[in-house]
């Protein structure tokens, strides 16, 4: 088969997309021929060798996938040969052909198509475990989205509206504002303000009837988190996603205490691997609210395999609006659609 490897840690320019063994299920796995994957900002980190978890190089990204399964292992309930799946791994997705654990496949809804299904994964899954599970989100709420037209923060907004908040969207300019906005964002905040650290408190609470925001997600990280943070309403919640402006930030405790507010973060691959049954349950609520019409992926481009440097190249310089996939050569035989070249 044909993936994208990396051959060593270091810069996405090294990516190839060579030849590389075609893999076998074990019990309890699965192997799917894939249509297309989901490229993410940890695949950024993965291959500039900078994540928490690593793979032995040569290794091929990627954590999302969407294809047809076209072998099982014993033991296999979760999928049967032909069905459409989309898969999470902790790597290995760039490929034409993924193994994966039959606990991380989940059947597609009749309706989905490959590239939506294989953006729709990662990204819900971690606005589902925020949302619910370290906010506790409360209908009529307020939520403030920071980089808030990307992948993950576009599936926050579209998940918060869903679950009943006020969703506040945080952009750096104004077209990724209104991509935030088609996806359901009540309002937009500047986080391009020079004045970031007063002017995003004061437009919050403008916003907010002058209570502040009850739940804030982050992705951001940097001086973002140091503004969001004196933007959260009394007993708010602010929930670490990431930090793609590049600086970790730090806290003072003694901040949390004098407000009453919470600060956690959320590292979704620990659901994934140690409650296999709780992720399951979450992607189910996932797709019945998107047969309800109420989440789609925002697609934003698809690449072939073969530029999967671009693809990564649109993250890392912060172009993206919406998701981006990559398609193999199953994709043209099984659908239509424009890939960029």
């Amino acid at each position: 088969m044909k993936a994208v490897v990396a051959h060593a840690f270091g810069a996405i320019e090294q990516l190839r997309l060579e030849d590389w063994p075609d893999p076998l299920p074990g019990p309890g796995e699965v192997v799917i021929d894939v249509v297309a994957a989901g490229v993410n900002y940890p695949d950024l980190l993965v291959t500039g060798g900078r994540y928490q978890i690593l793979p032995t190089p040569p290794f091929i990204p990627g954590k999302e996938a969407a294809g047809v399964v076209s072998a099982v292992g014993a033991g296999v309930h979760t999928c049967a040969i032909g069905d459409r799946v989309l898969a999470m791994v902790e790597s290995g997705a760039y490929c034409e052909r993924l193994r994966a654990p039959q606990a991380n496949c989940f059947v597609l809804p009749p309706r989905m198509g490959w590239l939506e299904a294989a953006g729709f994964a990662l990204a819900f899954q971690t606005a589902h475990f925020a949302l619910v599970e370290r906010a506790q989100l409360q209908p009529g709420e307020t939520v403030l989205v920071t980089g808030a037209a990307g992948g993950v923060g576009l599936a926050c907004v579209q998940l918060a509206k869903a679950l009943g908040a006020r969703v506040l969207a945080g952009v750096g300019t104004p077209d990724k504002g209104r991509v935030a906005q088609a996806a359901g964002a009540d309002a937009m905040v500047d986080l391009a303000r020079a004045d970031l650290r007063d002017a995003l408190r004061a437009d919050v609470r403008a916003l907010s009837g002058g209570r502040g925001a009850d739940v804030i997600l982050d992705v951001v990280g940097g001086d973002v988190f140091d503004a969001a943070l004196r933007a959260l309403a009394w007993r708010g919640r602010l929930i670490v996603l990431g930090f793609a402006g590049g600086r970790i930030p730090t806290l003072s405790a003694n901040y949390v205490l004098l407000k009453n507010i919470a600060v956690s973060g959320l590292h979704w691959s620990d659901y994934r691997d140690a409650h296999p049954d709780w992720m399951r349950r979450a992607q189910a609520e996932l797709f019945a609210l998107y047969e309800q019409g109420r989440l789609h992926t925002e697609l934003a481009a698809a690449y072939p395999l073969a530029g999967a440097a671009r693809a990564m190249a649109e993250l890392r310089d912060r172009r993206v609006k919406g998701k981006v996939v990559l398609t193999t050569e199953r994709w043209r035989a099984l659908d239509s659609g424009h890939v960029a070249t």
